[in-house]
Protein backbone atom coordinates (compact mmCIF):
# COMPACT_ATOMS: atom_id res chain seq x y z
CA UNK A 1 0.00 0.00 0.00
CA UNK A 2 1.24 3.43 -1.13
CA UNK A 3 1.52 6.38 1.37
CA UNK A 4 0.36 10.13 0.00
CA UNK A 5 4.17 10.80 0.63
CA UNK A 6 5.31 7.84 -1.67
CA UNK A 7 2.78 8.76 -4.24
CA UNK A 8 3.81 12.63 -4.31
CA UNK A 9 7.54 11.55 -4.74
CA UNK A 10 6.91 9.13 -7.37
CA UNK A 11 4.51 11.57 -9.05
CA UNK A 12 7.89 14.36 -9.09
CA UNK A 13 10.10 11.69 -9.54
CA UNK A 14 8.30 10.90 -13.59
CA UNK A 15 8.07 14.98 -14.16
CA UNK A 16 11.73 14.78 -14.10
CA UNK A 17 12.19 11.44 -16.16
CA UNK A 18 12.37 8.71 -13.30
CA UNK A 19 10.61 6.08 -13.41
CA UNK A 20 11.57 2.97 -11.58
CA UNK A 21 12.19 3.58 -8.05
CA UNK A 22 13.94 1.21 -5.99
CA UNK A 23 13.53 2.00 -2.31
CA UNK A 24 17.09 1.78 -0.40
CA UNK A 25 17.10 0.88 3.20
CA UNK A 26 18.29 4.22 4.79
CA UNK A 27 20.99 3.85 7.59
CA UNK A 28 19.31 5.61 11.07
CA UNK A 29 20.21 9.25 12.14
CA UNK A 30 23.10 8.57 14.21
CA UNK A 31 24.69 7.12 11.66
CA UNK A 32 23.55 9.72 8.81
CA UNK A 33 25.05 12.59 10.85
CA UNK A 34 28.51 10.74 10.50
CA UNK A 35 28.76 9.97 7.14
CA UNK A 36 27.17 12.76 5.91
CA UNK A 37 29.65 15.35 7.12
CA UNK A 38 33.31 16.07 6.87
CA UNK A 39 35.62 16.06 10.01
CA UNK A 40 38.48 17.46 7.80
CA UNK A 41 36.16 20.09 5.76
CA UNK A 42 35.40 21.35 9.79
CA UNK A 43 38.60 21.52 10.79
CA UNK A 44 40.19 23.75 8.08
CA UNK A 45 36.90 26.30 8.19
CA UNK A 46 37.50 26.67 11.96
CA UNK A 47 41.46 27.23 11.79
CA UNK A 48 40.11 30.04 9.19
CA UNK A 49 37.54 31.60 11.06
CA UNK A 50 39.56 31.53 13.86
CA UNK A 51 42.52 33.79 11.97
CA UNK A 52 39.69 35.53 10.67
CA UNK A 53 38.66 36.90 13.67
CA UNK A 54 41.55 38.44 14.60
CA UNK A 55 41.68 39.85 11.39
CA UNK A 56 38.14 41.33 10.60
CA UNK A 57 36.74 40.59 14.07
CA UNK A 58 34.27 37.56 15.89
CA UNK A 59 31.82 36.52 14.01
CA UNK A 60 28.43 37.93 14.49
CA UNK A 61 30.33 41.10 16.39
CA UNK A 62 29.09 44.66 16.30
CA UNK A 63 30.81 47.28 14.38
CA UNK A 64 32.43 45.17 11.70
CA UNK A 65 33.15 47.15 8.65
CA UNK A 66 30.97 45.64 5.25
CA UNK A 67 32.48 42.83 3.24
CA UNK A 68 31.43 41.35 -0.28
CA UNK A 69 30.73 37.83 0.80
CA UNK A 70 28.81 36.55 -1.54
CA UNK A 71 30.55 37.72 -4.65
CA UNK A 72 33.71 36.83 -2.69
CA UNK A 73 32.42 32.92 -2.23
CA UNK A 74 31.22 33.30 -5.94
CA UNK A 75 34.62 34.62 -6.87
CA UNK A 76 36.57 31.83 -4.87
CA UNK A 77 34.46 28.90 -6.44
CA UNK A 78 34.96 30.00 -10.02
CA UNK A 79 38.49 30.29 -9.04
CA UNK A 80 38.14 26.42 -7.60
CA UNK A 81 36.53 25.22 -10.83
CA UNK A 82 39.68 26.59 -12.78
CA UNK A 83 42.30 24.93 -10.30
CA UNK A 84 41.06 22.73 -7.57
CA UNK A 85 42.53 24.11 -4.99
CA UNK A 86 40.30 23.09 -2.28
CA UNK A 87 41.26 25.53 0.18
CA UNK A 88 38.80 27.54 -2.22
CA UNK A 89 36.14 25.52 -1.49
CA UNK A 90 36.77 26.40 2.76
CA UNK A 91 37.23 30.15 1.60
CA UNK A 92 33.66 30.24 -0.23
CA UNK A 93 32.13 28.23 2.63
CA UNK A 94 33.27 30.45 5.21
CA UNK A 95 32.00 33.26 3.41
CA UNK A 96 28.55 31.73 2.91
CA UNK A 97 28.80 31.13 6.61
CA UNK A 98 29.33 34.63 7.31
CA UNK A 99 26.52 35.87 5.56
CA UNK A 100 24.62 33.87 6.89
CA UNK A 101 25.43 34.99 10.45
CA UNK A 102 25.80 38.45 9.54
CA UNK A 103 24.32 39.42 6.34
CA UNK A 104 20.63 41.15 5.74
CA UNK A 105 19.35 38.23 4.21
CA UNK A 106 15.97 35.93 5.68
CA UNK A 107 15.38 32.67 6.07
CA UNK A 108 12.49 30.64 3.57
CA UNK A 109 12.37 26.78 3.64
CA UNK A 110 11.33 26.10 0.51
CA UNK A 111 12.19 23.55 -2.47
CA UNK A 112 12.45 25.66 -5.31
CA UNK A 113 13.06 21.91 -7.60
CA UNK A 114 16.50 23.35 -7.81
CA UNK A 115 19.06 20.62 -7.39
CA UNK A 116 22.34 19.60 -7.84
CA UNK A 117 22.80 18.22 -11.83
CA UNK A 118 24.95 15.11 -12.45
CA UNK A 119 27.90 15.44 -15.09
CA UNK A 120 31.33 16.64 -15.03
CA UNK A 121 32.62 19.90 -15.04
Amino acid sequence: MSTVTDLIRQHALEAVGVREVTRCVMPSLDELKVTEWSPRFEELMRNRLIMGAFRYGRLGARGKGCWLRVSGAIARLERYLMTGNQELLVDAANLCLNEFVEGDGWWASVDDGEHVTRGWV
